[in-house]
């Protein structure tokens, strides 16, 4: 197995430089030498789930006792419908309670639902204190935790509340994939997948070639996948921060995506396995555009169906997809902007599609029942 490797995120061109390192490898959990550099203060919070706590909140509270950091930890229920005002308050009462102080860290262990919740109220408590990411599923070692996009979801739409608030560090131990359900890892390799269609073709033939090993999670092809999805993420955080242009493109899928998850209820659907739909979406779209080949279509549908994802929508009605997806965050001057594909390994923000394509689309994307 190969050693830790390292990804920075580059923020340096910013006068306070928020730049940080995204470590990636194995048993991570106990590297408390990784994480005394970013922690100003000898106490800490804990953010996590009821679903990790009792699989890796007592080896990390150790480790860091050890190293003389004393810590609390706030366990939070899991599930995205839980990523609300109600949930992110619970964290403000313990940090209150615990009387937190502004060197007082947050560390979000846990998905992408505990990262985004934990870096939320890092950006909102006290105006803002530090905030590390410890992620623990594939989804959130991939994608959500780098990049400093936190927030909650509201009723009418997904992650429309929130703020861009960069993390210290990000620490993605591969060998909490151990525990990680199937569903959800399929649901993260989503993700993965995505990155080889925006930003590398080679990353897209790599994971054609080598998806058996991937599920079958063998830890050098699990690690490979990390480090270049962080890598593609980074450079693309680096140049875009705050997705004026160029960081719109991570989006691929998620116009279509976040609608089916908004429409069936949070939760119903992991959020890969929307986004996986959804990109198929995309690529249906853009075929009809013809901005790419109904062979390209075919070949990501296939990585998609062997990874065994979803490449149909639900039965929702035309009408319910086109009112979820106004409440998408690219809409602009009233009008649905979508990520669509020029090539593999090539994406583009494109507006103005024609209401008759959409609805050939949706047609034939979407499940019978």
């Amino acid at each position: 197995m190969k050693a830790i490797e390292s990804v920075r995120v580059r923020l340096d061109a910013h006068p306070e430089n928020r730049s940080y390192p995204i470590h990636i490898g194995q048993d991570l959990l106990t590297r408390v030498d990784l994480l005394l550099p970013h922690l100003p203060a000898k106490k800490a919070a804990i953010v996590t789930n009821t679903t990790v706590a009792p699989l890796y909140l007592d080896t990390l509270r150790t480790a860091l006792s050890q190293a003389g950091i004393e810590t609390f930890a706030v366990i939070l229920p899991d599930g995205e419908q839980y990523k609300n005002w109600e949930t992110l308050n619970q964290i403000f009462n313990a940090l209150l309670e615990h009387r937190c102080e502004r060197k007082t860290p947050l560390i979000a262990l846990g998905g992408g639902v505990i990262g985004d919740l934990t870096g939320f109220a890092a950006a909102s408590y006290l105006r803002g204190v530090p905030f590390i990411q410890i992620p623990t599923t594939l989804l959130a070692q991939v994608d959500s935790s780098v990049g400093g996009k936190t927030g909650i979801n509201h009723p009418l739409g997904k992650n429309m509340i929130g703020a861009f608030y960069q993390p210290q560090l990000v620490l993605a131990d591969s060998t909490t994939l151990a525990t990680l359900p199937e569903r959800e890892l399929r649901a993260g390799i989503a993700e993965v997948i995505k990155y080889g269609l925006i930003y590398d073709a080679d990353f897209f033939d790599w994971l054609e070639r080598n998806i058996t090993q991937f599920l079958a999670r063998d830890a050098e092809t699990v690690q490979h996948a990390i480090r270049r999805s962080c890598e593609i993420k980074a450079e693309i955080v680096s140049l875009d921060e705050r997705e004026s242009g160029l960081r719109a493109l991570l989006n691929l899928g998620h116009t279509f995506g976040h609608a089916i998850e908004n429409a069936m209820g949070y939760g119903a659907w992991l959020h890969g396995e929307a986004v996986a739909a959804g990109t198929v979406m995309a690529a249906d779209l853009s075929s009809r555009l013809e901005r790419i080949t109904q062979q390209d279509v075919e070949r990501i549908r296939c990585l998609f169906e062997k990874t065994g994802l979803p490449v149909q929508g639900p039965h929702i009605s035309p009408e319910r997809y086109l009112e979820s997806m106004q409440l998408d965050k690219k809409v602009e001057s009233g009008a649905i902007r979508f990520i669509l594909l020029n090539r593999i390994g090539e994406a583009a923000l494109v507006d103005n599609v024609p209401a008759p394509v959409l609805s050939e689309t949706l047609s034939a994307c979407i499940a019978n029942e």
